[in-house]
């Protein structure tokens, strides 16, 4: 019984997903691997906000390495996740082609969700977040990630829900995602507000 109920999850996440991705949904063909933070992290950020900097000069509103690889002694999967803001996320024409010519490939588009879209690298180890100018998504990103930074228990409450998660066998990333929701939650309640 329990095998068919993932199935079924497994089958309605899918149908949530293709609604969204470029092409098809992927499937993970492993565990989810997390590993102790690794000091390149900040630099590999700062090599892609180089790139995309020069692909975009001055429409770039904000750009702000964001998710656990942010996060000094924080385990996490090993991509490295950027939040950019341009004038309008839906406005594709406006940057797209720039930085689909230094190698970022459209993979998410969600506009029901702050016009959120989500580019990708062919090695998959970047999730470029975009989102419109001064998009409370973005300031929810960084006031997590400054509470993981500042606050050791909430750090690791969230590596420890973490690790507990990515044991199990799921078959979207976007399920161990949602399933990180709550304890995100929680440590939000604790975070400043955005100033």
């Amino acid at each position: 019984m329990a095998q068919s109920h993932r199935d079924d999850d497994a089958a309605g996440d899918e149908e949530r997903l293709a609604k969204v991705t470029i092409g098809r949904p992927q499937r993970l063909s492993g565990p989810i691997e997390l590993r102790d933070y690794d000091p390149r992290w900040p630099a590999a950020f700062r090599r892609h906000a180089k790139r995309i900097r020069a692909a975009l000069g001055r429409r770039v509103a904000r750009l702000e390495h964001v998710g656990s690889t942010s996060v000094p002694g924080l385990a996490a999967k090993p991509v490295i996740d950027i939040v950019l803001e341009v004038e309008s996320s839906a406005d594709e024409p406006a940057y797209l082609p720039d930085l689909e010519a230094v190698g970022y490939a459209l993979t998410i588009r969600e506009p029901d969700w702050f016009e959120h879209r989500l580019l990708s690298v062919p090695s998959k180890d970047v999730n470029l977040h975009v989102f419109s100018a001064a998009c409370d998504e973005t300031d929810r990103m960084i006031r997590f990630r400054d509470r993981l930074r500042t606050n050791a228990a909430d750090r690791d409450l969230y590596a420890a829900t973490k690790r507990r998660l990515s044991a199990h066998d799921w078959t979207y990333m976007q399920q161990y995602a949602d399933a990180k929701t709550a304890v995100v939650h929680e440590i939000m309640t604790r975070a400043s507000p955005a100033p």
